[in-house]
């Protein structure tokens, strides 16, 4: 289990993946104070109104998590976390290698915290060998983890299948933000491949989970956020 001291409510990451801004808007007013934390992704970027949106969710006291997963050469992408950084932001997410890495760590100012993209929740395998990497996927998570943290990247997005060792070969001052949660049971779903449940997540090491369709696609969003709040509640 993590010892970050991090607030119990804050530990859950809402993935806002919807189409527009207005619907974004509804549904953080429908979900209240259930949710603290919001990370906004690419769809609502190129919505329009992307940072209009984040201000709006600054000002209605939440933390907001901007997964951009910038890849670019060195310079741009430092170029890209330079703007980013004085928006209010928390956190956002990068890709590529340790000279990538260093460029955003070297322009992200005081506030705003660089996670590290190890391997996506949607890949396996196979999509693995489809891209080239020969090696295990845990493998890849741990060696660009390490990387991650040479370069002084804040934190990592890792799924909860390889945080136990991540956290047993990484530094633990290392953030471990896991996507591909599914709270009822760990069958894969939809484009997620690599999924844990909540428990499962924090006992192997998290320090915050993101959860999107199983809170925005039920019946009262709302209650499956207070629901995944009290199972978080009961791990801390």
């Amino acid at each position: 289990m993590t010892k970050k001291d991090i607030a119990v409510k804050d530990r859950l990451i809402f993935a806002l993946d919807v189409p527009d801004c207005e619907r974004a808007r509804a549904l953080a007013n429908e979900l209240g104070d259930a949710v603290t934390f919001y990370k906004m992704g690419l769809e609502l970027m190129m919505s329009g109104g992307y940072f209009e949106l984040v201000d709006w969710m600054l000002a209605h006291g939440k933390k907001v998590f901007a997964d951009l997963k910038f890849f670019d050469i060195p310079a741009t992408v430092g170029s890209a976390v330079r703007q980013l950084r004085d928006r209010g932001v928390n956190c956002v997410t990068v890709h590529g290698n340790q000279s990538i890495m260093e460029a955003a760590v070297e322009n992200k100012g005081d506030q705003l915290k660089v996670l590290a993209v190890t391997v996506l929740t949607s890949l396996d395998r196979g999509d693995l060998d489809d891209l080239g990497f020969d090696c295990d996927v845990g493998e890849l998570v741990l060696s660009r983890a390490k990387r991650a943290f040479e370069s002084g990247c804040d934190g990592v997005i890792s799924s909860g299948l390889e945080v136990a060792r991540l956290r047993e070969f990484v530094d633990h001052k290392l953030l471990v933000v896991t996507p591909g949660i599914r709270p009822v049971d760990n069958k894969p779903e939809g484009d997620q491949k690599r999924v844990v449940s909540v428990e499962q997540a924090f006992q192997n090491g998290a320090d915050h989970i993101v959860v999107g369709r199983p809170i925005r696609d039920a019946a009262s969003p709302r209650e499956a956020a207070e629901a995944i709040q009290a199972t978080i509640a009961e791990q801390f």
